[in-house]
């Protein structure tokens, strides 16, 4: 066997992220158990991880040691216990540690990812970063780093230094600022890196800008990273076009650099795998493209019967299932039309189901409140199981976002059989077409313009696709469903990803997931 057969190995990918929803069981005896979620970061992490393992890439994690989320007793930590607590971090098989936790005080004993104050949450992102730099990296020695959002910006400009590419998700357009003098009061060495960090003003020398220069963490991942991606095609060009005034200048125009290089790329996330209507443990009856009609109407009465709202399986539900944000998601659209889509459909019994956290929560309940709406309008805080009830008893999501990096609700509807009704924006536009029946395409109903009257002319679209006689409408929604399964998948996110590593790395996209090959005898 020649020599370049022989050395032959997989490729070896460090994912850093601060959330993940869940590890592949086989990546750690004790992978089941570390669940940190805040958004939908952890929802794409834990897919990529999943994806990928399933492809034999040799994928480790970083991860912050959230030991009260992960339910990790202290005396698994004390005396003898602590040996076997370390060794239950190893995949299953090869013995191989793929699992890192990033140690410190501050994650240990935190109910929640992420702090209400941003200096709290600045302290955490540097905690977890001065592991990852200065004792993960080293440990594992990846092929490629692939970093995640703001909280991880410093990584990829130690990563250049050390000639490892390095990969930069952004999935929010947030930021925080600090100074090297913070940074390395938290014993991260930035001597070593910081011409690879974004000033807030261009410095001079290392001594003049260590404590008078601010640092953009968000714009250094950007900066500092050999690629970039978002998380859908659109919202890159949109930054790229200068189309949202909110993208702070430097983010807008460091994008743009990389883009204009070949450096970016817009890579759709996708939902996990749990949500299937075919086997989600929350709903009332389990149901797929062939069973649909009857099943998501045993599932409507379950959800009616849960929420007050009144029971009839006829009835056009519309479900919230986002956050209540009108920053971004657009809850105050609805708000100045819901009188008037309640009123206007009365006799058709039209519902608005919200299931949600965020400031608009309270004004949906004084609509609700003030007009006697009870039986017709539902606003419950967030729950899992509720939720996805939710996806599977309506037939309409609401999502008018102002913009949206990707979204998953969208694409999470269809798979339950229930169309979105969406402004034209960023991964919106990626996964939403007008539905146009005599032509037997497209999967929900999208507005032009971002105003309440945009969405009230697609919810009236929605009604009028609701009235049609169910033979015509079922065959529609039977066709979207099937499509989302074949379109909205981690296989196909996973495969993007691997090829943006092909094109940093330069290598035949066969040697990535190649098993290593036995020595030639002799």
């Amino acid at each position: 066997m020649s020599n370049s057969q022989g050395n032959k190995k997989k490729l070896k990918v460090l994912i850093v992220t601060p959330e993940i929803t869940y590890l592949p069981a086989g990546m750690g005896n004790i992978a089941h158990k570390l669940s940190a979620k805040a958004g939908g970061m952890a929802d794409v992490s834990a897919s990529l991880v999943a994806a990928l393992f399933q492809r034999g890439v040799d994928v480790h994690v970083a991860l912050p040691h959230y030991r009260r989320l992960f339910h990790v007793e202290v005396a698994d930590l004390l005396d003898q216990k602590l040996k076997q607590y370390d060794e239950s971090l190893h995949a299953e098989g090869d013995g191989v540690q793929r699992i890192h936790l990033a140690e410190g005080r501050i994650f240990y004993y935190r109910d929640q990812v992420y702090p209400s104050y941003s200096e709290d949450a600045l302290n955490m992102s540097l905690a977890f970063q001065r592991e990852v730099i200065n004792n993960i990296i080293p440990q594992v020695q990846p092929d490629i780093i692939h970093c995640n959002d703001w909280m991880t910006g410093l990584i990829p400009g130690f990563s250049r230094r050390l000639g490892i590419p390095a990969l930069f998700t952004v999935h929010n357009i947030h930021t925080q600022e600090t100074n090297l003098e913070t940074i390395e009061n938290h014993d991260i060495d930035t001597a070593l890196f910081w011409q690879d960090l974004y000033f807030k003003r261009q410095p001079v020398n290392y001594e003049e800008t260590r404590s008078g220069n601010r640092i953009d963490l968000l714009t250094s991942g950007i900066f500092g990273a050999h690629f970039i991606n978002t998380v859908s095609p659109t919202f890159l060009r949109e930054i790229v076009e200068m189309r949202h005034p909110f993208v702070e200048p430097q983010i807008q125009r460091e994008m743009a650099n990389k883009y204009h290089a070949g450096c970016a790329r817009g890579i759709l996330n996708a939902p996990d795998p749990d949500y299937m209507p075919e086997i989600d443990k929350s709903l009332a009856e389990n149901f797929g493209p062939q069973d649909f009609a009857e099943k998501k109407r045993a599932n409507k009465l379950a959800f009616q019967r849960a929420t007050g709202l009144l029971e009839n399986p006829n009835a056009p539900m519309f479900f919230w299932p986002s956050r209540l944000d009108p920053v971004q998601k657009g809850p105050q659209l609805l708000a100045e039309i819901m009188y008037s889509i309640i009123h206007d459909y009365w006799d058709r019994q039209l519902q608005v189901a919200i299931v949600a956290n965020g400031p608009y929560f309270k004004v949906f309940q004084d609509i609700v409140n003030l007009h006697g709406f009870q039986n017709r309008i539902c606003v419950l805080p967030f729950d899992e199981r509720l939720s996805r009830l939710g996806y599977a008893s309506s037939d309409f999501i609401l999502m008018p976002s102002s913009f949206e990096p990707c979204g998953l609700p969208q694409m999470i509807g269809p798979l339950y059989g229930s169309l979105p009704v969406v402004f034209d924006t960023g991964g919106l536009h990626d996964t939403v077409q007008p539905l146009d029946v005599s032509q037997n395409r497209g999967n929900g109903f999208v507005f032009q313009y971002h105003d309440s009257q945009g969405l009230r002319w697609a919810i009236d679209q929605a009604m009028q696709f609701h009235a049609l006689t169910g033979p015509v409408k079922n065959e529609q929604i039977a066709r979207i469903m099937k499509d989302a399964r074949a379109t909205f998948n981690n296989d196909h996110t996973a495969d993007e990803y691997v090829k943006i590593y092909q094109t940093m790395l330069q290598r035949p996209l066969a040697q990535f997931m190649a098993a290593p090959e036995k020595k030639a005898e002799g």
